[in-house]
Parts: structure tokens; C-alpha cells; sequence
């Protein structure tokens, strides 16, 4: 009876426990089960900026002239008598020579200076989970603190070109241009017997304006510039759990292994992501730790920020096939986790070095 009583409370407590820690309520014997944290969704959205305004260019033609003759009065017509001719005298007549016109000057477009500023990427805050470090407890899950961070947006100056005052002309008078011709005229008639004397005529050649000065015109279309901004397509926020193999929650080794010094990803670790660790990664939410790890040649500073880089290597190349990087960590260790007795100062084979220049993953909560 005091069994009955005391399971029956046990059961009562844990599933008031479960409840208060929003944990899965009908959990499967032998599974494991994390939480996951559905993470801000952006998007790249395009827009078209004028950066050069269109204005318009003028380009003056120069008048045009052509050459025409006319027939003068050079002198005329008189009277003539037999005993007293007439007498004449010499005169000069005016006339214009080439006919006066208007030139026309350009006055370019003027330009100024302008900015205009967009936000590229938008202010974003979320929940964070941060375990916290000398956890007292057995169960890590006692020592998570959750953090709700904000992050400031971000800006960029466009700079642009405005139309201070469109292309105009300028009118500019030219002068006609003055001759004279002589022409004789009578000064006293003749008496006596009349006799006609008949007018002279000649011909001049002259230039007129055949097409006045104008002015072409020539559009010069504007000039635009596209600016790519990232924006907030869906806000994320704290999900259900979900079920994953107990043995993901422990360090799993990825058969990556690289050359001494380097942490360039060859085309056959490359398959062996793509076929262990990727479909993980696509037929879940859950969040993985990539642990990498050297072997003990070199110097240890050296050795750490090298697998860095290399767990960084997993991270991109995970992130190039589609995987949001807020789903992945990436740590080095350095030589501070070997597999084997191969320490500073230790003979090893390389094949027993090369066994340490590993790479892990563990899934972990978000």
C-alpha cells in the first residue's frame, strides 16, 4: 500500500515538473528529446536608387549663308544737247554688303551633391539560451539562464547627383557689314538740243543668311544603382521539443581528417559531411556543435586558432549548402583533447597523429 502511495506521488511530482519546465509530456522510453529555438527568418530585398539625374545636352549649328546678285542703277538716264551737255557729278551709295545675324552660346547644367540613408539590416532581438559555467548540478539543464538580446540596426549612405539647372542659350548679335558703290549724277542738265541718254545698269553679288543659327538637341538618359537590404521576413521564438538519438547528444567523430597545418576541407570530406552530417542538420530544427581538434605538433597557441579554423571550415561549408548559421557552433580545442599517448614530446606514427587531427559534432540546445 505505501508503495502504491509513494509512486503515485512520484508520478504526480514528476509530472507537475515536466509541466513547470515545459518538457515533453509523453515521452518514449530511451529517447531524448531537446528544445528548440525557431531563429529570426531575413530576406534580400532589392531597390533601385537614381544616382544620376538625365538632363539634356545643346549643341548650337552655325548660320548658313548664300550668295545672290542683283542688278543696281549705276547711273541714269539723262538728256543730252548738242551745244551744252549736261554735266554730272560722283556719288556713293550705300548698301549692305552681308546681312546681320544672331549667334547663340550654351549654357551647360549645373550639378549638385546629395545622400540619402537606408537601413540595410533591422533592429532584431530574440531569446537566447546561455549554460552557465561550474554548473553544480548533474543535469546541465538546472544552469540555463535565458537571455533576450537586441541588436541594433544597421544603415548605409547612398550618395547621389541632382539637376541644379537644365543646359540653356545665350542669344549674341552679330553686326551687319556696310559698302558703298559709286554712282554719277547730274549736276546740270543739258540745253538745248535733248538727247536721251540711256541709264546704267550692273550686277552685285551679295551674301544673305540662307539658314539662321539653331540648336540640336540630345537627351542624356539618368543613371540608377541597385542597393540589396536584408529585412525581417519572419520573427522567430522558443518551439517544442524535439526527439533526436541520445547518442547525437554525445561528441561524434566526422571521419575528417586534413593535412598537417591546414584546414582546407578536401573534396572527400566534403562527401563525408554531405552523407553523415547534413541530413541530420535537414530533417531537423536542432542545433550542432562542431568540436575540432589537432594534434600536438606545433606550437599550442598555433595549434588552437588552427582548429578554429577548421571547425569553422565544417560551419561555411554547412552554411553553403542551405544551413542557417544560427543553427551551428563552431569551437576549437586545440591539442588539449587527444585520443591517444601522442603528447609533446612523444615518438608517434603520423598515421597515430593524424587520429587526433579530428572533427566532432554533438546536437545541443538552442
Amino acid at each position: 500500500m505505501k508503495k502504491q502511495l509513494f509512486f503515485g506521488l512520484f508520478t504526480l511530482l514528476g509530472i507537475s515538473l515536466i509541466q513547470a519546465q515545459g518538457l515533453p509530456e509523453n515521452p518514449e522510453p530511451g529517447k531524448c528529446y531537446v528544445k528548440c529555438i525557431t531563429k529570426d527568418e531575413f530576406k534580400e530585398v532589392e531597390e533601385t536608387l537614381q544616382t544620376y539625374p538625365a538632363y539634356t545636352k545643346l549643341k548650337v549649328v552655325p548660320a548658313t549663308y548664300k550668295t545672290v546678285e542683283e542688278t543696281v542703277l549705276v547711273k541714269e538716264a539723262t538728256k543730252k544737247y548738242v551745244y551744252v551737255p549736261a554735266t554730272y557729278e560722283t556719288i556713293e551709295v550705300p548698301y549692305i554688303k552681308k546681312a546681320g545675324r544672331t549667334d547663340l552660346r550654351t549654357v551647360p547644367a549645373t550639378f549638385g551633391n546629395d545622400s540619402k540613408t537606408f537601413e540595410i539590416y533591422p533592429k532584431t532581438s530574440g531569446w537566447e539560451y546561455k549554460v552557465l559555467e561550474d554548473c553544480p548540478s548533474v543535469n546541465k539543464e538546472d544552469c540555463v539562464a535565458a537571455c533576450f538580446v537586441e541588436y541594433p540596426a544597421q544603415s548605409m549612405d547612398v550618395p547621389f547627383t541632382t539637376l541644379a539647372s537644365d543646359a540653356s542659350t545665350n542669344s549674341i548679335p552679330v553686326g551687319e557689314q556696310n559698302a558703298t558703290y559709286k554712282k554719277r549724277v547730274i549736276k546740270t542738265p543739258a540745253r538745248m538740243d535733248e538727247i536721251e541718254i540711256p541709264a546704267e545698269y550692273t550686277t552685285i553679288r551679295k551674301q544673305v543668311v540662307d539658314q539662321p543659327s539653331h540648336t540640336t538637341t540630345e537627351t542624356v538618359p539618368a543613371k540608377y544603382t541597385t542597393v540589396t537590404r536584408t529585412v525581417l521576413a519572419k520573427k522567430g521564438g522558443i518551439t517544442t521539443w524535439e526527439e533526436v538519438d541520445c547518442e547525437l547528444l554525445n561528441p561524434n567523430v566526422l571521419p575528417v581528417f586534413y593535412e598537417l597545418a591546414s584546414a582546407r576541407l578536401t573534396p572527400e570530406s566534403k562527401r563525408i559531411i554531405d552523407e553523415t552530417l547534413l541530413p541530420i542538420m535537414k530533417d531537423s530544427n536542432v542545433s550542432v556543435e562542431i568540436m575540432s581538434h589537432t594534434d600536438s605538433r606545433g606550437d599550442d597557441d598555433y595549434n588552437m586558432s588552427l582548429s578554429q579554423a577548421r571547425a569553422n571550415s565544417v560551419v561555411n561549408y554547412l552554411v553553403s549548402k542551405g544551413i542557417s548559421r544560427s543553427r551551428l557552433r563552431a569551437r576549437g580545442f586545440g591539442e588539449s583533447r587527444l585520443t591517444n599517448r601522442c603528447s609533446n614530446g612523444v615518438d608517434c606514427s603520423e598515421s597515430m597523429h593524424q587520429r587526433n587531427r579530428r572533427t566532432e559534432f554533438r546536437v545541443i540546445n538552442n
